[in-house]
């Protein structure tokens, strides 16, 4: 096994790690990791859409199992982000690589902020008409998988913000979306030429084993804890990308 390989191999399980961890899509820790490494962004935004194929089918194998995840609540939206998603590849396609950073540095921004929303409880969940739910999963599905993040931490405030879902079926609702969304970004960034596939599959198959140990800490750790960590490790991301973009 030369160099290079373990080096993928074990970003790939951190990546995983950090993702069943803090209980979020890996683009969002795996994008900034590529590009500190020196992959370009549309390579590494394929790269993203690549491993999550690989954790979002993992994970939602194992949410199903559990009994977590409500399909028939999440299935329409997800089929709006499946062609949404065709969209966001060639979004990536038509954008310069600052433009999607800056892109990604507001996402992440977003991401921030909405951990300090209280989260609603105890409110029936509302049944949406099936059009709008559709067109929130195109427009989710072209907002993630356009800067490769998936689309899972747009999603989760909506369907628990106006629409009551239980929190815990959110996240797993979420993460069976980012399966429609990245099997589709997989094949429009392919399309695309944006799929760095040797890369993209080396990490993800690692990330695997990583999911599967964060995930056992995840439930053993303080919520409190977990939430100032990964605040902290949001606020790495955007001082690395403002010092890309404004430095």
């Amino acid at each position: 096994m030369t160099i290079e390989i373990l080096e993928f191999i074990l970003l790939g399980s951190g990546v995983g790690f950090l993702s069943g961890f803090f209980g979020i899509g890996g683009g969002t820790i795996l994008v900034p990791a590529l590009l500190y490494m020196g992959f370009v962004t549309k390579e590494a935004i394929g790269i993203s859409v690549v491993q999550m194929v690989f954790s979002s089918i993992y994970g939602s194998y194992l949410n199903n199992k559990k009994g977590s995840l409500d399909i028939a609540m999440i299935s329409t939206i997800s089929i709006g982000g499946f062609f949404g998603a065709q969209i966001g590849g060639i979004v990536t396609s038509s954008m310069n690589d600052k433009t999607l950073e800056f892109l990604f540095l507001i996402f992440v921004i977003f991401a921030i902020i909405r951990m300090f929303f209280k989260v609603p409880h105890n409110h029936p969940q509302k049944n949406v008409n099936k059009i709008i739910l559709f067109m929130l999963g195109v427009v989710v599905g072209i907002i993630g998988i356009s800067i490769g993040v998936g689309g899972s931490i747009v999603l989760v405030p909506v369907l628990v913000g106006f629409m009551h879902v239980e929190f815990k079926k959110a996240i797993s609702a979420g993460l069976f979306f980012v399966m429609f969304s990245s099997i589709s970004g997989l094949i429009s960034h392919s399309m695309s030429g944006n799929i760095d596939f040797k890369h993209g599959i080396l990490i993800g198959g690692a990330s695997l084993v990583g999911v599967h140990f964060g995930v056992i800490l995840h439930g053993k750790a303080e919520s409190g804890f977990q939430k100032k960590l990964l605040i902290s490790f949001y606020l790495i991301i955007v001082a690395y990308l403002a010092k890309r973009l404004f430095f």
